[in-house]
C-alpha cells in the first residue's frame, strides 16, 4: 500500500486555553484507491512528559490528586482524579527536564534518576498530543502535602503507596486515568528490575 495524505484545507475554527483545527483531506485506501473527502476537527493540546515517582527502597509509588474538568463533563463519579505527575512541554523543552520540573511542581520532590518507559500517542482519534512516560526515583517519605502552580489553578494532593496496593488500585478501577494505569502496569512487569537497578 503506497500510504499517502492529502490535505484539501486546514483551518483553525477555535482558539482558547486548546485549539481546535479543522482539516479537509483524502487519503490512500488499502485496495489501492483514496477515500472520499472527509472532515475531521483535531484538539491541539501540545505535547506531554508524565513521571511515576517511584521508591525502590521502600517500594512505593508516589501518586496525585486532582479535579478534572473532562472527568466531570462526562459525569464519572468521582471527577477528583489519581493520577501520575505529568505537564505539557513548553518551547520543545526535552521531555525528561519536563518530567522532573513537573515532579517539583506537582508533588514537591526531587527526582534523583529517570527510565523511559515509552512514547505513544494518547487518543489518535481526535487529539495529535503524544506523550513521553518515564519512571523517576525518589524518597517517598517526602510525598505529602499540596502542591500545584496557583496561577494555573492547581490543587494537587500527593501521597505514597504501597507498589502491590497501587496495582490494586489499577484492578479495583480506582485509578481510571490511562498514563498512569501504563505506567502502573509497567512497574507491576518490571519492579525488580528496577530495584535491582537502583537499590
Amino acid at each position: 500500500m503506497d500510504k499517502n495524505v492529502e490535505i484539501l484545507e486546514k483551518t483553525t475554527p477555535f482558539q482558547g486555553y486548546f485549539r481546535i483545527d479543522r482539516y479537509s483531506l483524502r487519503h490512500s485506501r488499502y485496495d489501492g484507491g483514496r477515500t472520499q473527502p472527509m472532515t475531521r476537527e483535531i484538539f491541539e493540546r501540545g505535547h506531554a512528559a508524565a513521571v511515576l515517582l517511584y521508591d525502590p527502597l521502600r517500594d512505593e509509588v508516589g501518586l496525585i490528586e486532582q479535579f478534572r474538568v473532562g472527568a466531570y463533563a462526562a459525569n464519572w463519579p468521582d471527577p477528583w482524579l489519581i493520577e501520575i505527575v505529568a505537564g505539557i512541554i513548553d518551547d520543545d523543552a526535552p521531555a525528561d527536564q519536563v518530567a522532573i520540573r513537573e515532579a517539583r511542581e506537582e508533588a514537591g520532590v526531587d527526582v534523583r534518576d529517570l527510565i523511559r518507559i515509552s512514547k505513544f500517542l494518547v487518543t489518535p482519534g481526535g487529539s495529535s498530543e503524544t506523550l513521553e512516560l518515564f519512571c523517576g526515583r525518589v524518597d517517598a517519605t517526602l510525598l505529602t502535602g499540596c502542591h500545584g502552580l496557583e496561577e494555573e489553578g492547581e490543587d494537587i494532593r500527593v501521597f505514597a503507596l504501597p507498589a502491590e496496593e497501587a496495582f490494586r488500585w489499577v484492578e479495583e478501577g480506582r485509578v481510571a486515568n490511562a498514563t498512569a494505569i501504563i505506567a502502573l502496569q509497567w512497574l507491576a512487569l518490571n519492579r525488580e528490575r528496577v530495584r535491582a537497578l537502583w537499590r
